[in-house]
């Protein structure tokens, strides 16, 4: 059953010793939302610490400048953006059935936990943080600020895709009045590559294949070409729009070798094509626009599997 944000403001008002919980390969919203909400309930004077599912990238790690380690036993157990028990990944076991609070925007969220609010129109997971902030009454400062604008920018692209609404520009505004850092934030996520980062661009655009017309674009990483490059994961960061961005492709596909036999797919679509229901076929999901999912398999196994998938999309079959 779905909640209200009216609902799970009164239960975390009720409640203390909160751990919030990202998505594994965490991205700007799911650790915007995370420390937002973290920084809001130590202000309400509650115990509160993210676990950063994964690899805290260091162009990320502003959103927890300042903040105090703190060391209690948990109660309450919050997850952000996750849509379903398999993004938790390495944090599964322990978590997977205690899940108290899920704040979400992706419509396949799958009601795991004992409470859950999903609003699907919200560009980003961090609305939903901004909208239940209010309703706690904690006055957002420059640091809340920060972490729900990063949320808002990098899943928005700049705010260019197609999922921004009025009411996401209008909380951007808000924002920007409370002082957040929104322009150097954009420089750090959209204007600034590393040294890595350019020749892993180099490497991928030469595994770049197209089909149906070069209206299906696929490019592939391996875990050799980030050891050749110095790549990192934060130097992976937004290479799953490459594809996307030629003229002419409507669906574009990012393969990226994870480990033996282990592939992380990520789809990116033009309006009228629907990445989510590619990758739900593999147990994935996303958005219209942005979808995930993972395949076993040998490389050629799993680039036929996805191809098959985004020419049933392409054609409607």
């Amino acid at each position: 059953m779905m909640n209200s944000l009216n609902e799970i403001a009164r239960f975390l008002t009720e409640r203390d010793n909160f751990v919030i919980l990202t998505h594994q390969y965490p991205d700007g919203d799911t650790l915007g939302s995370a420390f937002a909400l973290c920084r809001a309930l130590r202000k309400m004077g509650k115990r509160s610490r993210v676990i950063v599912n994964g690899v805290f990238s260091k162009k990320f790690q502003y959103l927890a400048a300042g903040m105090q380690e703190q060391d209690f036993n948990y109660q309450t157990v919050i997850t952000v953006d996750i849509a379903s028990v398999s993004l938790l990944g390495e944090l599964k076991a322990e978590f997977e059935n205690i899940v108290d609070v899920s704040i979400d925007h992706h419509a396949m969220n799958t009601s795991f936990a004992k409470m859950t609010y999903v609003d699907p129109k919200a560009a980003a997971n961090t609305e939903n943080i901004y909208k239940l902030i209010k309703i706690l009454g904690v006055e957002i400062d420059r640091e809340m600020a920060n972490c729900i604008f990063t949320g808002l920018s990098t899943d928005t692209g700049c705010f260019k895709f197609t999922n921004v609404t009025p009411d996401t520009m209008r909380i951007a505004a808000d924002l920007m009045e409370l002082g957040c850092d929104s322009a150097e934030i954009n420089r750090i996520m959209f204007d600034t590559k590393s040294m890595a980062r350019i020749r892993m661009e180099r490497a991928v655009l030469n595994t770049l294949t197209t089909h149906c017309g070069d209206k299906i674009a696929i490019i592939n990483s391996t875990l050799a070409m980030e050891k050749e490059t110095g790549a990192e994961d934060a130097d992976m960061d937004g290479i799953a729009a490459i594809p996307r961005q030629i003229e002419g492709v409507v669906i574009g596909i990012t393969i990226k070798e994870k480990g033996e036999k282990h592939y992380r797919v990520s789809v990116r679509t033009l309006s009228g094509y629907n990445a989510a229901s590619i990758c739900s076929k593999f147990g994935g999901g996303g958005h219209h626009a942005a979808g995930g999912c993972s395949i076993d398999g040998e490389f050629d196994e799993v680039k036929e599997k996805i191809l098959a998938a985004a020419k049933e999309e392409l054609f409607g079959k």
